[in-house]
């Protein structure tokens, strides 16, 4: 018996093989599918991947064979990568010197008395190790079989270079999960940070306001009703980035199902509407099944807008609700102040504003609506604006059954 010399590249070709992080994996039925079907196309007993290191051949796959792996010293496969671009095949393996006295060859149970083996290369053209064909009897393949077997190989590298590009798009999830638990983290602390001074804000502008009432003159109350506005909108835009940011953790497979018109009177009690306003629910109380606080987050920006950015004595908003095609339809109409033509396309846009006050003065943050897109995607639908300019406009979005 001839033990196969390493191979000059060995390092390298070590060190690509490693680099896959496919050896002693679990078995998986792309490969196995390959292996059967060669070993149905040469007719052969036996068919196996195997994967040559430096002391072994592991088999990633394997018909017709109990082993899962052997010593590289008696391997075939070590003597086929030594010629990466060439099918080796050994018609008589007692015919050939290199495996005479082969423990293989002398198997009781199972011998191999034919071998037909093509390399697998990575994309560098490291011969990693093998698709091969065994027969405990002689034979040959023909031009049709080798061909065959040539092409189920290169299948068996395609099926390596998705292994390697799921590995990396599976270390790239790890690491931008890690970083969003991070900016969430962080989103929360300096949210909470900042926010307890810019109440702190509030409430001493309101006591100097009240206490020094008789002192302070109409510059100064106006300096410090400027003061307490900006610091309540600063704390709005952090609690709206914050909702941003939370928005992709919600749980689409948290469901429950729950009756939409009484989801929408308690959103409304949480509003704490200032303004006369209508607010007509549909006319049948549908129970529907989704996530109910992914839902109320999205009605909950809706109708705060439609009643924010109105312009009418009393803002009316009109909601419905209906379902199709496996997707629950949900209707927002308000006859505000309407969103002009150029504006539609990048109103969705995190940061993108229409550039109107609301009712009371604040110009808005262009967070709300960036938010429910990432809602409304994440629970499987899609959302889309029709506005009138001055008259009306209507939030249309879907949700998946």
């Amino acid at each position: 018996m001839i033990i196969a010399q390493n191979p000059k590249d060995e390092k390298a070709r070590i060190k690509a093989l490693r680099s896959l992080n496919i050896l002693d994996s679990l078995p998986e039925q792309q490969y196995d599918n390959i292996t059967e079907l060669a070993s149905f196309v040469c007719d052969t007993r036996n068919a196996v991947i195997s994967l040559v290191d430096e002391n072994r051949q592991w088999f990633k796959s394997r018909v017709g064979i109990a082993l899962c792996e052997t010593s590289r010293g008696v391997s075939f496969c070590a003597h086929a990568i030594h010629n990466p671009k060439e099918l080796m095949e050994i018609p008589n393996t007692h015919d050939d010197p290199r495996f005479k006295d082969n423990p293989l060859v002398n198997d009781k149970d199972n011998p191999v008395i034919f071998y037909a083996g093509v390399p697998i290369l990575d994309e560098s053209g490291y011969a990693l190790g093998t698709l091969c064909v065994i027969d405990d009897k002689p034979k040959k393949l023909n031009d049709k079989q080798k061909k065959s077997l040539r092409n189920l190989a290169e299948q068996v590298q395609e099926l390596l270079k998705l292994h390697v590009r799921n590995n990396e798009l599976e270390e790239s999830r790890a690491r931008l999960k890690k970083h969003n638990d991070l900016l969430k983290d962080f989103a929360g602390t300096v949210s909470h940070d900042m926010k307890m001074p810019l109440a702190n804000l509030v409430i001493t502008s309101d006591i100097l306001h009240k206490k020094y009432a008789d002192i302070i003159d109409d510059t100064g109350k106006q300096y410090l009703d400027y003061l307490k506005k900006s610091s309540l909108s600063l704390s709005d835009y952090i609690t709206n980035i914050l909702a941003h940011y939370e928005s992709s953790s919600y749980d689409v497979d948290d469901r429950s199902s729950f009756n939409v018109n009484d989801l929408l009177e308690n959103i409304i009690e949480l509003i704490n509407i200032k303004h006369h306003c209508v607010i007509n629910l549909p006319e049948f109380n549908h129970s529907i099944h989704c996530n109910r606080v992914a839902l109320e987050q999205i009605f909950l920006n809706l109708i705060a807008n439609s009643i924010k950015y109105n312009d009418k004595d009393e803002p009316v908003i009109d909601i419905s609700i209906d379902h199709d095609d496996g997707y629950y339809i949900f209707k927002v109409t308000d006859n505000g102040i309407g969103i002009p033509e150029d504006k539609l396309e990048s109103i969705f846009d995190l940061f993108s504003t229409v550039g109107e006050y609301d009712r009371d003065g604040q110009k808005g943050h262009g967070i709300g609506l960036s938010t429910v897109q990432k809602l409304v995607e994440k629970l499987g639908g899609v959302i889309s604006v029709d506005s009138l300019l001055k008259v009306q406009t209507t939030f249309t979005f879907s949700i998946a059954l």
